[in-house]
């Protein structure tokens, strides 16, 4: 079945339209630290204000314990929303309760109100069926149709994301569609050479997609805490850097599947190496045979690719047609330890082809060092969505919009 979007569901002007978006921004003490999610959600908005659709706009933040939390209000991102898209967005101060029914009501068109957090409601993340499907039914009440696009969110079984959609017409919003034809992009026919960079802490959360990948891909470059993993199924010490010892036997098996598919597998070959994972701890650079060669010794933590993995990186993607990254390459929030994240990130603007960026920390990492969105093909909102969509797997939230 195809994609239902949002031509499916015909005029909507005079309509109350529930928009599920992916709002869930970095926020402390009510600042938002990176309104990427916000401003990726602002076509859909718009598209439906330019129809006169009365928008309802619910999303989840953080990881509240199904109950209200201040700390999780969305609050500050009704505000932002709102310089974003130049027109006030009125803020519900509950999501299924008095204010929020209230606050649909006094909608006209082309109006827009924000929820507050989905998540305050324990049916929302519900294991239970029932439970799950008694929420979406409040939801339901208020309004006519439900267009999906928090593309974050897919991955997720929740009464929102799943639910609701069997309970009014439905279809995906514009940012899913452009998710979804970028990974599509990125596993059916490729433009090639074909590039994946995998970082990010552990092995263990990139097992699926490198099964998945490695097959279709042409070169595989590895940096990140999961380097110390592959570097230790070499059989090189590693000092105290991070290491999934129960991933050794794994890893060994893709270096083997590597070479028999003919996938160039690019390993680092120089670390930068601390004396403690600190902003501030004293580092230098060592090949990456020889971590417990530093003075440091064996309580050397790795926490960067060296200088001249960087460059060899920085080649490989040069070199590339299509690029897939998820995953810094160290540690980027300390500036010490950010070169490695850098230069991948500044190699992928130079891609003569299509460079996608995804989500989740890669997403992070790039804003935090300064580029701008524009400078990539792609960066998409959905880390853990579009790494299980690369692994093969069926997202529930995008089979209830006809997904298959």
């Amino acid at each position: 079945m195809a994609l239902r979007t949002l031509e499916s569901l015909g005029n909507l002007s005079g309509k109350r339209v529930i928009v599920r978006c992916d709002l869930n921004v970095p926020l402390k003490d009510g600042v938002i630290g990176d309104d990427g999610r916000i401003r990726a959600s602002l076509p859909t908005l718009r598209a439906l204000i330019d129809q006169g659709a009365r928008v309802i706009v619910v999303s989840h933040l953080g990881r509240p314990k199904g109950e209200p939390d201040p700390q999780y209000s969305l609050a500050p991102v009704a505000e932002r929303l709102a310089e974003l898209l130049g027109r006030p967005v009125m803020f519900a101060h509950d999501t299924v309760g008095a204010s929020a029914q209230d606050t649909v009501a006094g909608l006209h068109n082309g109006d827009v109100a924000l929820l507050e957090n989905l998540r305050f409601n324990a049916g929302e993340t519900a294991k239970d069926d029932a439970e799950r499907l008694a929420f979406a039914r409040d939801l339901a009440v208020l309004a006519d149709a439900v267009v999906s696009d928090g593309f974050g969110a897919v991955h997720r079984k929740h009464a929102s994301v799943y639910d609701l959609e069997g309970l009014l017409p439905s279809a995906a919003g514009l940012l899913i569609a452009a998710e979804l034809d970028v990974l599509d992009r990125l596993t059916e026919k490729p433009e090639r050479p074909y590039t994946v960079v995998l970082g990010g802490s552990k092995v263990s959360d990139k097992l699926g997609v490198i099964d998945h990948l490695l097959p279709r891909v042409d070169r595989l470059l590895i940096g990140g805490g999961m380097l110390f993993t592959f570097l230790a199924a070499q059989g090189h010490k590693v000092g105290a850097s991070l290491l999934e010892a129960d991933q050794i036997d794994t890893v060994k098996g893709y270096i083997a599947t590597a070479a028999e598919k003919g996938v160039e597998l690019v390993l680092p070959t120089d670390v930068v190496v601390a004396a403690s994972f600190a902003a501030d701890a004293d580092h230098e650079v060592a090949a990456a045979d020889a971590i417990e060669g530093t003075e440091f010794g064996p309580s050397g933590v790795g926490l960067d690719i060296g200088p001249d993995t960087a460059a060899a990186f920085a080649e490989a993607i040069a070199g590339s047609k299509t690029v897939f990254w998820n995953g810094p390459m160290g540690v980027f929030e300390f500036p010490a330890f950010a070169a490695g994240t850098r230069a991948v990130a500044q190699a992928l603007t130079k891609v003569d082809g299509l460079s996608v960026v995804g989500g989740g920390d890669s997403a992070a990492a790039v804003r935090t060092l300064g580029f701008a969105d524009d400078q990539f093909g792609h960066i998409s909102t959905g880390g853990g969505a579009s790494l299980e969509f690369l692994e093969g797997k069926k997202l529930p939230g995008l089979e209830a919009l006809g997904w298959s």
